[in-house]
């Protein structure tokens, strides 16, 4: 019907998408190997026992014959006894001599002969197949050991339709019985993973699904049950994640509420501020001693303001782009960060830089934001020596894939007030007036290359900072 849904499409879709019916799939095919292999054994003794019964009937039918007077027993008597063991002749074979019992003529041919002196499960199995295949039409010569005293062996001749016959009721009925225990056991084994396994495991992906579609729903988090097994533990940590996320959202969200108002006000701030640097400018002219002694004061903390301002709104605007990395020398680099600091140095105490990398060392990055890197590095030591002066190191080594940038001055040291937050934007400054953006920044060009800025050492003697970026995937 138009509209309406393939009932074989949809039985389909559920042995090859769904978790649930591949389950009930795999158990119904496993657990009918499972008694294919037990069947298969089951009818090769089967078979092998229907041979001995025969080989006992026979032994039983010319016991007479075979002890002192036999010869006397009518023959009449000898092809009952021998037609109600199923035989057509009976061979017994002694040290010394054959002994042959028909029942009304030698047999004219024998279609297949099998030994049981020396038959193994194997091939029992094998027999019992070839007898089923081969539709019981034979005639059969069966060798087995026999207790027939002072006899090797025993031989006889009969028709295969009596066993294939009962055989194949056998099979039969065992095969119903099979198939009635594999579909019994595949029903309950999946009705049980079902319910400890796959129900579940459907409500966490539903959960992960609902999620996703709005994380900023609180009501679509999961709530984990009391399981102790691994299922439970990945409910609690998936109800965990999802409210860590969930949280994370809101404080983005008001963040970013917040940092929008800020911008604005930080923008009408820079304007009056800007204003008062200007108004501060003609006070300068003013020729009176204590407007004197406070301009420039007033001066050097509207230049503060004013670079705070507009720091923070360059902070906020900035959208770095994807390193556009190269193989690029390194020392080059270096030293043009190096010259741009020394220039800009405006202290009295001279300022030395001291440029130790390989010329031949090269990098994996972005020039341009690896130069920006060093250079809010090398401005974060110039700053630390501008009172008294001093030198900056530079040094490098590649190893690992990766290059090692370590930068060294020997200044005062940061405060252990700064550390803790040193690379936080806004948290701290090394110096007085400083907005901590610079450490800030530089780290985030690190990350983005894969690498990572830290402090690894600082004191009375200097600090150590150190750059790591490792080359691109190929």
């Amino acid at each position: 019907m138009q509209g309406g849904r393939d009932p074989i499409r949809e039985f389909s879709r559920l042995f090859t998408q769904s978790l649930s019916g591949r389950l009930l799939l795999l158990t119904l095919v496993y657990v009918l190997l499972t008694e294919i292999l037990l069947f298969v054994p089951s009818i090769g003794r089967f078979h092998r026992q229907l041979l001995d019964e025969h080989i006992q009937s026979a032994e039983l039918a010319i016991l007479p014959f075979t002890e002192p007077g036999g010869d006397k027993l009518s023959a009449g008597l000898r092809n009952e006894l021998l037609m109600r063991a199923g035989a057509d002749a009976v061979l017994l074979k002694r040290a010394d001599q054959k002994q042959f019992f028909i029942v009304d003529e030698t047999p004219s041919h024998v279609d297949r002969t099998v030994d049981l002196r020396r038959a193994m499960s194997f091939s029992n199995m094998f027999n019992a197949l070839d007898c089923l295949f081969s539709g019981g039409h034979r005639i059969l010569q069966v060798i087995a050991p026999t207790r027939v005293k002072a006899a090797e062996s025993i031989g006889i001749v009969l028709h295969e339709e009596g066993i294939f016959i009962a055989l194949a009721h056998y099979s039969e009925r065992e095969l119903l019985i099979s198939l009635f225990l594999s579909v019994t056991t595949s029903v309950l084994v999946f009705m049980s993973l079902y319910v400890a396994i796959v129900r579940p495991m459907s409500n966490l992906t539903r959960a992960f699904v609902r999620f996703r579609q709005n994380p900023e729903d609180a009501q679509r988090i999961i709530h984990a049950g009391r399981r102790r097994d691994e299922i439970g533990v990945a409910e609690r940590e998936l109800e965990g994640m999802q409210r860590d996320i969930h949280g994370l959202l809101q404080q983005k969200a008001r963040l970013a509420a917040l940092g929008s108002a800020i911008a604005r006000i930080q923008h009408d701030l820079r304007n009056i501020l800007t204003n008062a640097q200007l108004a501060s400018d003609r006070l300068i002219a003013i020729d009176d001693p204590v407007v004197k002694r406070l301009t420039p004061r007033l001066v050097s903390s509207l230049d503060r303001a004013v670079s705070l301002a507009t720091s923070t709104l360059r902070y906020g605007r900035a959208e770095e782009r994807t390193p556009a990395r190269q193989q690029v020398a390194l020392k080059p680099i270096i030293e043009e960060a190096g010259e741009s600091v020394v220039a800009a140095a405006s202290g009295v105490h001279p300022l030395r830089f001291n440029n130790g990398i390989d010329p031949a060392l090269r990098i994996d990055a972005d020039p341009e934001q690896f130069f920006r890197m060093v250079l809010n590095l090398l401005r974060n030591a110039a700053e630390a020596l501008a009172a008294a002066g001093g030198d900056i190191f530079v040094a490098a080594t590649r190893s690992d894939g990766a290059v090692t940038v370590d930068v060294r001055d020997t200044g005062p040291g940061i405060p252990v007030t700064v550390r803790e937050k040193l690379f936080e934007p806004f948290a701290a400054s090394t110096r007085s007036g400083g907005s901590g953006l610079g450490l800030a920044i530089a780290r985030d060009l690190a990350r983005l290359h894969g690498g990572d800025i830290t402090l690894v050492a600082t004191g009375p003697a200097g600090s150590h900072f150190r750059i790591v970026i490792p080359d691109s995937l190929p």
